[in-house]
């Protein structure tokens, strides 16, 4: 009887152990998440989308008093695209499928990015519109803490752009949608964080439709001769997170990617390869 009762009592610290050795689960956008009690009442009292004084949506708050930022309801490490929808070059999968592996992301060394991968940050981002400029900026809060500038007066895409990680975005309304067509990339950035490139030819439209008070959907097209075989779509949710603002922040300070980068305790990824994809 003695032997059984340690044999149970070690089977059960080795099930405890195996427990707590499994990878925490990203459950970001999982209707079986965990959802802290201010987010948990935030969901219950979702109501309609605010709207201006014309009676058309608003992606900010509903006047100045009421603040909120916007953060993936998504796990931002998923691709933003399903992989085996992807439609690959040769190239352009090899440099995914290595990436998966060396995740030396510019996002880590605080560079910009552009498209789908300026929201998949778990400090989210702000919108801020100004129609007596003609403009939406999108602040990013932490990373780079850099802003995205939409042109709403009816320009066109210049004709000699210079390559930026933002890009040239220019935007129109299409009902309670904001829809905005952006050209002019760099490459040096990924277009989310599971790694996948393009190149210089990128051309993107995305969609911001606001359902509710509390939720964005986001989608994009993306067409890239350079590096796709033909043009696909991506997307996920935005949720609002109410009362919260932009803080300060330095990309710089306490920056531990460089375990990323490099190597390191906290990091189990190959570092032997030198060469930044």
């Amino acid at each position: 009887m003695k032997n059984s009762k340690v044999t149970v009592a070690l089977l059960a610290l080795a099930v405890a152990g195996a427990a707590a050795a499994q990878p925490a689960q990203n459950t970001l956008g999982s209707s079986s998440s965990t959802v802290a009690p201010q987010q948990q009442r935030q969901q219950a009292e979702a109501g309609p989308a605010p709207v201006n004084a014309a009676g058309r949506v608003v992606l900010q708050g509903a006047d100045p008093s009421d603040k909120g930022t916007w953060t993936p309801v998504f796990g931002i490490l998923d691709p933003i695209t399903p992989y085996e929808e992807i439609p690959f070059q040769p190239w352009s999968k090899a440099l995914y499928d290595y990436r998966q592996t060396r995740e030396l992301e510019p996002h880590t060394r605080c560079k910009a990015s552009g498209t789908a991968r300026q929201f998949l940050t778990p400090y989210g981002v702000e919108f801020v519109e100004l129609p007596e400029l003609g403009q939406i900026i999108i602040f990013d809060i932490g990373g780079p803490h850099t802003f995205r500038i939409i042109y709403m007066d009816g320009r066109e895409h210049p004709s000699d752009w210079q390559n930026t990680y933002y890009g040239h975005s220019v935007g129109r309304w299409e009902g309670n949608t904001l829809v905005v067509d952006s050209v002019g990339f760099t490459e040096q950035f990924w277009l989310d964080r599971r790694g996948m490139p393009h190149t210089d030819q990128l051309h993107t439209i995305e969609h911001f439709t606001r359902k509710d008070k509390n939720t964005i959907e986001y989608r994009i097209t993306l067409d890239d001769p350079g590096a796709y075989t033909k043009t696909f779509d991506g997307g996920f949710n935005l949720r609002w997170n109410q009362g919260e603002e932009l803080f300060e922040y330095v990309c710089q300070q306490a920056n531990y990617a460089i375990e990323l980068m490099v190597g390191g305790g906290a990091s189990s990824v190959d570092r032997s390869s030198t060469i930044v994809p």
